[in-house]
């Protein structure tokens, strides 16, 4: 009884930029054969998609938000570039839409940069950090971005701070391009009690 309900919990990974957060839910994907519901590509997504949300991003905003029906990302850039409150508006109106779509598709696993900030933690049982060295974070994110280190730095900066995600969260990976991820993930699988498919991990051994 106990592995069933476990296995129906449902558990984000999130992480800051440059720690390889993707790459490690690109490896659940394929070891563990689920979906992850990436709430930065739904946030695009809706954001040209649902009426309900343009209308109220148009109405934050200005009219300027969409142009012939096609989101204007650089209006939206250049309101947000204006203040930490513009920002915050718009999440309020984008985050509860993600975190409506993410509950009607059913999906168990979640990909979530901004996890404790936009307070999605609250839709998921368990938590899995993706964590690396800073200056590993910053040489990939200037591979990445082609952007200097300077900046690099400076986004990282942007958000919660690395320690502190780690803290809140029940697992940690360490993406560090030395240690074994897929080794990691399948420990978090077992204290997880999902079963990996086996012949996707036989052919790393």
């Amino acid at each position: 009884m106990e592995k069933h309900r476990s296995s129906k919990e449902k558990v984000a990974v999130t992480g800051g930029i440059g720690s390889g957060k993707s790459f490690v839910c690109q490896r659940i994907r394929a070891l563990l054969g689920v979906d992850v519901y990436d709430c930065d590509t739904a946030a695009k997504r809706l954001m040209r998609t649902d009426t309900d949300l343009m209308r109220r991003l148009q109405e934050t905003i200005g009219p300027e938000t969409y142009v012939d029906g096609k989101l204007n990302k650089a209006a939206v850039a250049r309101f947000l570039l204006l203040s930490d409150e513009n920002t915050q508006r718009v999440n309020q109106v984008v985050h509860p839409a993600v975190a409506e779509d993410f509950l009607a598709s059913g999906m168990r696993w979640m990909e979530c940069a901004i996890l404790y900030e936009s307070g999605f933690d609250r839709l998921v049982d368990r938590v899995i950090c993706v964590t690396a060295p800073l200056e590993v974070r910053v040489k990939r994110i200037m591979a990445r971005d082609g952007i200097d280190k300077q900046k690099a730095e400076e986004w990282i900066c942007k958000q919660m701070p690395q320690h502190e995600v780690r803290q809140r969260a029940d697992f940690e990976i360490v993406n560090d391009g030395q240690r074994d991820v897929d080794n990691q993930i399948r420990n978090i699988l077992t204290q997880l009690h999902l079963t990996p498919q086996k012949d996707v991990f036989n052919q790393y051994e």
